[in-house]
């Protein structure tokens, strides 16, 4: 018998007007159907629209098109069936634990009696009976988040929704809330029927849920949508559990293949690749650290076990591992990374042999620090005022985008000994080029 569908999206895209942009899509053509009894993962690469996905499906903000329908009916504005659990906490200074909790039953038709009494017993649930009456700079930072999940779950919701919840919080906190939110919804302690947890930790979406949906970026689409299969309660060290984790893994390290690019062109087919890709935000030093603790495993090395022995997240590790890939230093396949013999060398070379390694490597793979160059030379002071790079890449990715772009990719002229940039006057010129005055 099939469960039934408490949410449904279908073609849900999103665009934002951006300054220096005519317009950005964040989120193209979504379609997501969850069922009563699920636990959902979204998962994705930093900045790929997850947090936005949430705040779409629980009404803070429309989508651009496509339709929402709870239980079957289109939703306009507010979700009624929803509440969301933030990552920042989002607790008001200055009222009590209980009045915080109480924000949540402010729409219900209750007595003041009744809202207090349904609060206390959801402050008991979760583990705050006796702090009712403290404000939340007295509670630790788990204690604040137990307040968080308390106002979302007061309002008894069908659906609830989670923001990195946990990722605010340190390791031993953050686990022993998970295990006491799990331990809530498998004793049906809660009537909440169906749980969406955005999560940047790839062993927290296996532990958690039910199913792990994968979003692309740029914009987000639904790349993959993996059932996690994988009896109560999981064990972490147990081979299924590690076969999953590398599994999401490998998926989300693996670029899309030419048939999903044609697809998305497809799609909507008004909507041109860049010229331009942005390139993670990984500083030459972040690299080189990376690829000399990886040279020290000798040998191919599974990303997870890797991730987990550097003790990263993916919003920090995949940056490495994509621009380290992207510049040809190593090889990324089914889940494994290994350097190649260009990465080797880099890892093993003094400074100035890494500089000029570097320097080929990014000439050869980063078009626009190639573009920069040649502009550069055609000039006959080769030199060239910051913005008229910037303007180049405003068109692509708006403003804000454009200016950590270029920071990022003047740093990497500037350690490859390609370029050099004065702040005070605000021209970038080639490295040791002597004008004639």
């Amino acid at each position: 018998m099939d469960k039934k569908t408490i949410l449904d999206l279908k073609n849900v895209s999103k665009t934002f007007n951006i300054k220096g942009s005519t317009e950005t899509v964040i989120l193209e053509n979504i379609n997501l159907t969850v069922k009563e009894g699920e636990f959902i993962a979204i998962l994705g690469p930093s900045g790929s629209g997850k947090s936005t996905l949430l705040r779409i499906i629980s009404g803070l903000i429309p989508p651009s098109k496509g339709t929402i329908s709870y239980l079957g009916k289109d939703i306009q504005g507010i979700n009624p069936g929803v509440a969301m659990v933030f990552q920042s906490f989002a607790l008001f200074p200055w009222l009590t634990v209980l009045e915080n909790v109480l924000l949540g039953l402010e729409k219900k038709e209750m007595s003041i009696q009744e809202k207090k009494e349904r609060s206390m017993a959801v402050l008991d649930m979760v583990g705050l009976d006796g702090f009712e009456n403290a404000y939340p700079k007295e509670l630790s930072g788990g204690m604040r988040q137990r307040v968080g999940i308390g106002r979302a779950l007061v309002s008894e919701p069908d659906i609830l929704l989670m923001d990195e919840a946990f990722s605010a919080l340190d390791v031993l906190t953050a686990e022993n809330l998970r295990h006491d939110l799990l331990e809530l919804w498998f004793a049906n302690k809660i009537p909440t029927k169906s749980i969406i947890l955005v999560t940047h930790g790839i062993e927290e979406a296996v532990y958690m849920a039910d199913r792990a949906v994968i979003l692309s970026s740029g914009p987000a689409t639904v790349r993959k949508d993996i059932s996690i299969d994988i009896p109560r309660w999981r064990d972490k060290k147990s081979s299924a559990f590690i076969s999953y984790v590398d599994r999401i893994y490998s998926f989300m390290t693996k670029k899309p293949v030419p048939e999903e690019l044609e697809k998305k062109q497809q799609v909507q087919p008004q909507q041109l690749l860049h010229k331009h890709k942005a390139v993670p935000p990984v500083s030459p030093g972040a690299l080189t650290g990376f690829l000399e603790l990886l040279v020290e495993t000798n040998k191919k090395t599974d990303l997870y076990k890797l991730a987990d022995r550097f003790m990263m997240d993916i919003e920090n590790f995949f940056p490495l591992v994509e621009v380290s890939s992207l510049l040809g230093f190593t090889n990324v396949t089914e889940g494994d990374i290994e350097l190649t013999d260009k990465g080797r060398e880099f890892s093993l070379a003094p400074l100035l042999e890494k500089k000029m390694l570097f320097r080929e490597q990014i000439l050869e793979h980063i078009p626009f620090i190639k573009q920069m160059i040649s502009i550069l030379n055609s000039k006959s002071n080769k030199r060239m005022n910051i913005e008229f790079f910037e303007e180049i890449l405003i068109t692509e990715f708006g403003d804000a985008v454009a200016k950590e772009q270029l920071d990022l990719l003047i740093a990497w002229g500037r350690y490859a000994e390609l370029i050099e940039y004065d702040d005070s006057t605000e021209l970038v010129s080639l490295e040791n080029f002597q004008a004639n005055e």
